[in-house]
């Protein structure tokens, strides 16, 4: 697959031309500049190239935009094209020459100019000066009304030869598994992310909120294809003020509902606070698959290991009712100890959770929890009957019970079928939901 990079410097609208490409809102896009950080992969909608989003061209020699500009550079080497931006409102400026000059300087590939914010004539220079950067002639566009996008496809599509004929199946079903990574800033998730990449693909530092997008990297690791979503540290909201953290962290929570599994990454040398807890919740909710990834382990007394692991087992149990069993595990993102393992873990629950039970070995399971405890009475002082029971849904985990007296059964018996059910069926660590019907068993005329 063509691969494509984004490059300029900040605030020139390169964000908001790769969510126009895409037809997504993966890049964050704000006014301030430097917002992006990391480098953003997608697909175009309608091609089958592959696209990057870089962070803005900076010159700094230490920091997050020196390491935001290396990695941008990085992409841009590894391009087999590049979008270089301009403002065109602002006009040509010592920093667009600068930099033109470091890509052809890392680059052979072909380069197209894009003069962007040009939906106004009169608000836009004396095109001809950007002549002198050396890409030839500039085109016009508009990232944010989607004009002059043409000359980009025209331009891609005549690098790309036989390829540019093919398009992306609309209905072609995506096999890898979504894996978001999520938790509280400077736990590590970065890390972690770089470790089952085997590459510093992710900006890592000893300071909260470095990773400001939802980063998608389609990778291989232990066995399978996944795609995994680095997201933005999610904190209390009171200690949220500024409006690009506000807007980071409504695209992790995001994330949940895209992703098939979620890797909660907290800190072992820490104490687990509600926001954790939270984030748990909303995962259990959504009905997707949890692992909570112990990172730091290493830096654990050995001999406090067994207490501080079954504390938090007690924790998660305690506080969820979705839940039988969490999978927590212990892990090393900077050592690599324990990332297969989970890896290992999470694959064995997701092919579980993709099976479906036959519907007699349901009704035999719940044809045992019965005969081992009634169902109470109801407030009629009725016996409530369970007829039928079926699996009417995947993630969470859903079975379908056709009773008597549905309305009357009281939390505590529906807990004692889950947990019945979870047992049974291997799904102790998947999100299980059980709802009542008073419809009559379908296949009692049968």
């Amino acid at each position: 697959m063509m691969k494509i990079a984004i490059a300029g410097r900040p605030n020139t609208g390169k964000s908001t031309l790769f969510n126009a490409l895409t037809g997504t809102r993966d890049a964050l896009v704000h006014d301030r500049p430097g917002v992006t950080r990391d480098c953003i992969g997608g697909v175009f909608c309608d091609r089958p190239y592959q696209i990057m989003d870089t962070a803005g061209l900076e010159n700094a020699k230490s920091g997050i935009a020196s390491d935001s500009t290396n990695m941008a550079i990085d992409a841009v080497s590894r391009a087999d094209a590049i979008l270089f931006v301009v403002d065109g409102r602002v006009g040509l400026t010592n920093e667009d020459l600068e930099w033109a000059k470091l890509v052809r300087r890392k680059t052979r590939a072909p380069v197209l100019l894009l003069v962007n914010k040009t939906e106004s004539a009169k608000r836009v220079g004396d095109v001809h000066e950007f002549y002198k950067l050396g890409f030839g002639a500039p085109v016009m566009i508009s990232a944010e009304h989607k004009r002059g996008f043409d000359e980009i496809y025209e331009f891609l599509d005549k690098i790309a030869g036989d390829t540019a004929n093919e398009t992306v199946p609309e209905s072609a079903p995506d096999a890898r598994i979504k894996i978001a990574v999520l938790g509280q800033p400077n736990v590590g998730k970065s890390t972690f992310v770089n470790r089952v990449l085997g590459e510093n693909r992710q900006i890592v530092r000893d300071a909260p909120g470095i990773t400001r997008d939802t980063v998608k990297i389609p990778t291989h690791f232990y066995g399978r294809d996944i795609l995994l979503m680095d997201t933005a540290g999610l904190r209390r909201k009171a200690g949220v003020t500024d409006d690009v953290e506000t807007l980071s962290a409504l695209k992790s929570l995001d994330a949940i509902d895209k992703a098939d599994v979620v890797i909660l990454v907290v800190d072992a040398t820490r104490n687990i606070e509600n926001q954790a807890l939270g984030i748990a919740a909303r995962v259990y909710d959504a009905g997707k698959i949890l692992c909570v990834a112990l990172n730091k382990w290493d830096l654990i007394d050995p001999a406090e290991r067994d207490e501080k692991l079954l504390k938090l087992k007690h924790q998660f149990s305690n506080s969820f009712h979705q839940i039988i069993k969490p999978m927590i595990l212990a892990i090393s993102a900077e050592k690599g100890t324990g990332v297969q393992n989970l890896f290992k873990r999470i694959y064995q629950q997701w092919d579980i959770s993709m099976a479906q039970a036959p519907t007699s070995l349901i009704n035999r399971i719940i044809e045992k929890l019965v005969a081992d405890r009634q169902p109470p009475m109801s407030r009629l002082k009725r016996p409530m009957k369970i007829k039928f029971a079926r699996q009417t849904g995947r993630h969470p985990m859903k079975i379908t019970i056709n009773v008597g007296g549905a309305s009357d059964i009281p939390e505590s018996y529906t807990r004692y079928l889950r947990r019945g059910l979870a047992t049974a069926l291997e799904w102790e660590h998947l999100p299980i939901v059980i709802e009542y019907d008073k419809a009559d068993n379908p296949y009692d005329d049968k």
